[in-house]
Parts: C-alpha cells; structure tokens; sequence
C-alpha cells in the first residue's frame, strides 16, 4: 500500500511543478486538466503525510518507554495507544482513498423512468419519481432538462427521459437504477384495496461524442408529427424525430421541442448514453466477478426499493434499510437512502481491497 501511495505523491509533486510551467499555465485546457488530477491526488498525500508524521512520533515514543523516569513512561503509553488509534484510523482512510474510483462519477446523467405493471397507477408513479428527483436534483442545485416523455390521460407518464447536468450527478444517482415498487390505493380503486406497482428507473452516464462514435451511415432518422395523450396530432409540423442505429437496433424518439432540430439534437444525446451503456454492459459481462462488488448499479430488472403509502415506508432492499419518511423522500430528500447505499458500496470495496 504504502509503495503505492509514494507513487502517487511523486505523481502529485510532478503536477506541482508542471502546474508552475509558464507554458502549461498559456494552455487552460491542458492547465485545467492537470490541476484537477492535482485536486483529486490531494487528500491521499495528505493523509500519507499525516500517516508518516504520526509513525514518527510514535517510534520517537517507544525509546521512551525505556526511559528511567517512571512518570515519563506511563505518558509514553497513554500517547502510544492514542497514537496507534490514529494510525489504525488513517490506514483504513488511505485504503479507501486507494479504491478504484468509477471513472463516470463526474459524468451528467440521462435518467429514464418507465411504467411497468400496473398500468394507470404505474403511469401515476412514474409521474411521482420523476418529481422526486426533480426535487432532488433542485436540492443538489442540478439542471433538469426533459428530453422525452409519453403522458397518460390522467396526468401519469408511460415514459419521460430526463437529461441531468450537475456535480458528480451520476456519482448520486447510480444507485437509482432498478425497479421501484408501489403499495398503495390507487385514486381508480372504488373499493380501498391496495395495489402494488411497479416504475423502470435506468440512469446512464451521459457519452461523449470521443467516447462514443457514431456514423452518419448507420442511423436511419424518420420524422413524424408529435402526438399527446391518447394519440391526439399535439403540432402541426413534422417536428419529432425518430433515430435507428441500425448496427445495434437501437431506437430513440424524441418529440417534446417544437423544433425537430432540437428533437435532434436530443435524441442523439440519449441515443450516444445507451449505445456507451450497451459498451460498459459488454465489458462488465467479460469481467462478471466485479459485478458482485457493484450495490445494484447495472442490473435494472432488479427490485430495488419498495414505497408502502399506508405505512409511510419505504424500504430499500439492497441494505436492508427501511425508512418511515415516505412523504420527505418523494419531496425528493433520497439523500437518506443515497448516504446509506454509499457508504455500503465503499465498505465492500474496502473489504475487497483488504483481501486483494
């Protein structure tokens, strides 16, 4: 461990020095990209500084304890066992610094909700989780931007994909990714009874266009004229845009702009998340053990987390944590749930890390 956290300190003290070079200085787009991984190296050469300081008093310490003076003995001892406490506590901090960082935690996200069984009262959901996270995006001070989205006539979507700009927004939101379940009496049922529901939630590192390369060639786009609730024509234009990728059979629909330029614009932004989404699928697949350290991250036939509305409850089943706050969490305080997931999420990787 220790060789590799000397490493990354000649790592951090190189970046010092070019972050000090006139010509690296003239350049803000090679300045901004060393001085971030300059931020980033920080806190680990800070804590191996500290870990050595520390070591330090402590074998200044133990010649202490041979000292003839009784007094200075004991008070070698009381720092000692402080000291060891201190060195325990930073060693499993610079471990954790040492985890491998999920290089789309930086990312902005495309955030997809669906209805799945359970027809209306899953539409109704679906409309629920996505002010949920429009709430929490707002409490994080992200942006929103509705891509897509299939109302119902009733005020629910069969479908609305948002695109989510912000700090770290995927590193928060990953965790999302999973089928939501309902319990509750649907506003329909005469008779009280309550149903359960269920609500698609896929969340995907937003791509960019280096990561994902896509040729003009291999999209066949169709446009037609955007329709509402129950199929009404809602534009007189042929304004939505429909794009096939025709390697893959991809397909992405957006019609909420009045501009098919924007419509555009849009679904190639969804379309280049999936096809990066489909890439990381393959190589999570070729390394299948390491799916076994992820909290629920790729897997979205998965049930995640369950919203009982007559208990006020919801239960996240990944952590067995069970929370009776329903109405603060759809005001979009997930953060109670989010918290919980990561620190689980690094805990295990620790523990990996501690065995490797």
């Amino acid at each position: 461990m220790l060789e590799k956290l000397e490493s990354i300190e000649s790592r951090y003290l190189e970046l010092e020095k070019a972050l000090s070079d006139p010509e690296i200085i003239a350049d803000l787009q090679e300045y901004r990209k060393l001085a971030k991984e300059h931020a980033d190296l920080a806190p680990c050469v800070q804590s191996l500084r500290k870990y050595r300081d520390l070591s330090a008093r402590l074998k200044e310490n133990d010649e202490l304890l041979d000292d003839s003076d009784p007094e200075i003995r004991e008070l070698a001892r009381e720092e000692n066992s402080q000291l060891q406490a201190q060195i325990h506590d930073l060693e499993q901090e610079l471990k954790r610094l040492l985890i491998p960082k999920d290089p789309n935690d930086e990312k902005n996200v495309i955030l997809e909700i669906r209805a799945g069984t359970g027809g209306d009262e899953a539409a109704l959901f679906a409309a629920d989780l996505f002010r949920m996270y429009s709430k929490y995006a707002e409490l994080m001070g992200w942006k929103i931007d509705v891509l897509n989205s299939h109302m119902t006539g009733i005020g629910g979507f069969k479908e609305i994909i948002l695109s989510v700009s912000g700090h770290r927004a995927y590193s928060r939101l990953k965790f999302e990714s999973g089928v939501h379940r309902v319990q509750r009496v649907p506003v329909t049922e005469s008779q009280g009874r309550i149903h359960t529901s269920a609500v698609t939630v896929a969340v995907l590192p937003e791509a960019e266009d280096v990561e994902v390369q896509v040729e003009p060639s291999d999209l066949r786009i169709d446009v037609f004229r955007s329709s509402g609730p129950g199929g009404q024509s809602v534009n007189t234009t042929d304004s939505a845009v429909r794009i096939t990728h025709l390697p893959s059979g991809v397909v992405v629909t957006c019609q909420d702009e009045k501009s098919q330029h924007k419509n555009k614009a849009k679904a190639m932004k969804v379309l280049r998340a999936r096809l990066f989404d489909m890439m990381q699928q393959e190589q999570r697949d070729k390394t299948a053990e390491d799916r076994k350290s992820q909290v629920g991250t790729g897997d979205r036939s998965e049930r995640i987390r369950t919203y009982n509305f007559p208990q006020n409850r919801v239960t996240e089943h990944r952590i067995n944590l069970t929370l009776y706050k329903l109405e603060e969490i759809l005001e979009g305080a997930i953060n109670a749930i989010i918290d919980p997931l990561v620190t689980h999420f690094e805990a295990e990787s620790l523990i990996q890390a501690n065995h490797a």
